[in-house]
């Protein structure tokens, strides 16, 4: 089921959308929040009609990083041996087609396409074989960067949390196998990344069972799994596009801070 978030005639809910060809999506509004039992209200919206916005809201995003070999040696850094870690606060939240705004202390915006974990339930200490049951689904992400405060900060705060580096979306999808996915991102159509989940060095499972060793975990929390080679540049004027398979495609300009 492929679950998005949105807003209409100033009203924000969650639905479920129905159908294939982009046109022609629906909505079945939900009864509720879906991270608990629902029900499908049968009133149902067209896509058209309404402002996708993040699919969730999350308590804190925690982002894995150089978790794809062929991405840590092209900036020139080891394969980590354990999954590494940081932050991205819950004001670095866009959803599909907001702007990502160019930030003023910087001159090297990359993007990084990546999937995104949706945590469906509380959960600590997450067993293993427990790992699927705490998932509510996955969507697409963008782990923007300002490449060059990343380089000279010791510490990625900065560089990877200001407003708008995180977008996600464009919806949900709750019903799938993430273990060998193609992942893409293209900027002005031309094709920057390309690479499949399976390539990770880490998997989800070894994500969660990491960090849930450390801290709670909340239903609509977000694990970003790390990128694929291939990250580059952003201008502004932009337009980023990520697909993932059997997700969709999570789509942002970059325009100039204001």
């Amino acid at each position: 089921m492929r679950i998005a978030r949105f807003s209409i005639d100033g009203n924000v809910a969650f639905g479920a959308i129905e159908g294939e060809k982009q046109d022609e999506l629906v909505l079945d509004i939900i009864k509720g929040i879906p991270f608990a039992d629902f029900e499908l209200s049968g009133t149902k919206v067209p896509v058209s009609k309404v402002r996708l916005l993040p699919p969730v809201l999350p308590n804190k995003v925690v982002a894995f990083g150089r978790n794809y070999a062929e991405h840590a040696r092209e900036l020139g850094n080891e394969v980590p041996d354990a999954p590494f870690a940081f932050f991205k606060p819950s004001t670095s939240v866009i959803g599909p087609g907001d702007d990502i705004q160019y930030p003023s202390f910087s001159e090297e915006l990359h993007h990084e396409a990546e999937l995104a974990v949706v945590i469906g339930r509380m959960c600590r200490e997450v067993p293993r074989e427990r790992v699927r049951d705490v998932i509510f689904g996955y969507t697409c992400a963008n782990d923007i960067t300002a490449r060059d405060v990343q380089k000279r900060e010791k510490q990625w705060a900065r560089a990877k949390g200001f407003d708008s580096s995180c977008p996600l979306g464009p919806w949900v999808e709750t019903d799938l196998d993430a273990s060998d996915l193609t992942i893409q991102l293209t900027v002005n159509g031309q094709q920057r990344q390309l690479g499949r989940t399976s390539e990770m060095i880490h998997s989800i499972e070894d994500l969660i069972v990491n960090i849930s060793e450390a801290m709670t975990l909340l239903p609509g929390d977000v694990i970003l799994t790390g990128t694929p080679a291939g990250v580059g540049p952003l201008n502004v004027g932009d337009e980023v596009a990520v697909t993932i398979e059997g997700i969709g495609t999570l789509t942002n300009k970059v325009v100039k801070r204001g």
